[in-house]
């Protein structure tokens, strides 16, 4: 393997491997690693967030290494208590498989399917018994999963911590002996449960699996970790305008972590680029347009990555409305009744909800004919014309 490939493998998107010099020998040693990562279905959508580890995932499996991607269908109903603060919902196994076909569609943007193996849960824990259960459990104290750092934390604050959840890393790590894994795949927040598997796997005489840990990427506020209920997420799904736009509005601080986590820039233009920002030789919206481009043709094609572009320097940076915007019927008469702005900016698909549709009114980020709209007024008050949402939505009302 060139020596910058095995240097990008090692180091670009990586925040630690448990224990990195084993797993130098192993990638050194031309043996076929069983590469493991887990994702509970407990919502339909990943975003770029994920794809940090997925990229990762590809890179060794591009150079012979088998994938492993199990779908938690047990997990998922207890729901992962990793960086949580409160107890989460369990969810029924229709709504955890609905999520996983959702899921599964997306990996697959960024993961060669063909050289995928994809395991459920279910096919080890669904014989499990009372016995077995029991037999795991003996294998670590009550003060060992405490010690993880969010269970510390509610415990010190009296916050309910459930069985279910104590028992959700014994559940992973027991992942990792029923596939045999070489190396597991997770974020910082999944260091804890990484570490349980590879000492489960050490209990029952196997070679211990290596913990590879990646950083947790800052959502489009630049603050805190992306989160779809944070509402800072960029959706791998999302339509190529969309996620062109969310790619600009990030602070100029991301701007590097992109380039070198999400995508395939030679690791000597990343240091051009960490040197033009430091220096301010080069204008920040320039490289977000150009990571923006790369992150759209990944995930779509790179004639919509142009189209995109184009769509953002007329809109946003130039003020113009697009030219070839949808179109949306006003109500009259007795269908008028009852419809207000808010409707009218669900149903033409400017917004996913009612709530982030009277959120953006309130936030004065919704305009027709751009005069701003601050009140949610009755559809026979709209005028026909050009309605916009946030700086990047818009719908022509007749």
């Amino acid at each position: 393997m060139p020596l910058t490939e095995k240097e990008d493998i090692l180091n670009r998107g990586v925040e630690e491997i448990i224990v990195k010099s084993e797993f130098i020998d192993k990638l050194n040693s031309g043996q076929k690693m069983r590469l493991k990562m887990g994702f509970d279905p407990s919502a339909p959508d990943i975003h770029v967030g994920h794809a940090v580890g997925l990229r990762k995932l590809r890179q060794l499996q591009e150079i012979g290494h088998q994938v492993v991607l199990i779908v938690g269908d047990w997990t998922a109903q207890i729901g992962d208590p990793s960086g949580r603060s409160q107890t989460r919902n369990m969810l029924s196994i229709e709504e955890v498989h609905s999520n996983a076909q959702t899921y599964l569609d997306q990996f697959f943007k960024i993961v060669d399917k063909e050289r995928t193996e994809i395991r459920w849960q279910s096919e080890w824990f669904g014989p499990f018994t009372l016995t077995n259960v029991i037999e795991l459990t003996s294998k670590f104290t009550v003060a060992q999963i405490l010690a993880r750092e969010d269970f510390a934390k509610r415990f010190g604050e009296n916050q309910p911590i459930s069985i279910t959840e104590l028992l959700y890393p014994l559940l992973q790590g027991y992942d990792s002996v029923a596939i045999e894994s070489d190396v597991e795949f997770g974020g910082t927040d999944q260091k804890f449960n990484l570490l349980v598997g590879r000492e489960l796997q050490q209990m029952r005489g196997m070679k211990a699996q290596q913990c590879f840990i990646m950083p947790l990427l800052p959502g489009t506020d630049g603050v805190q970790k992306m989160s779809k209920s944070l509402g800072n997420y960029i959706g791998i799904d999302e339509a190529p305008q969309e996620i062109f736009g969310k790619v600009m509005s990030i602070p100029d601080s991301l701007i590097l972590p992109y380039f070198d986590w999400l995508t395939d820039t030679p690791t000597k233009e990343i240091i051009e680029i960490r040197n033009s920002l430091e220096s301010q030789s080069v204008n920040p919206i320039e490289l977000k347009k150009n990571v923006a481009h790369k992150l759209v043709t990944d995930f779509h094609d790179a004639k919509s990555a142009s189209l995109s572009r184009d769509f953002f320097e007329k809109t946003v940076q130039g003020g113009q409305a697009p030219d070839d915007m949808a179109e949306y019927v006003i109500p009259s008469g007795d269908d008028a009744a009852g419809i207000k702005l808010s409707n009218v900016l669900v149903s033409s698909g400017l917004t996913s909800s009612s709530g982030e549709a009277r959120r953006l009114i309130e936030q004065g980020a919704v305009r027709i004919n751009e005069i701003q709209v601050t009140q949610n007024q009755p559809v026979g008050q709209l005028e026909k014309g050009i309605l916009r949402a946030g700086r990047r939505r818009y719908v022509r009302l007749i």
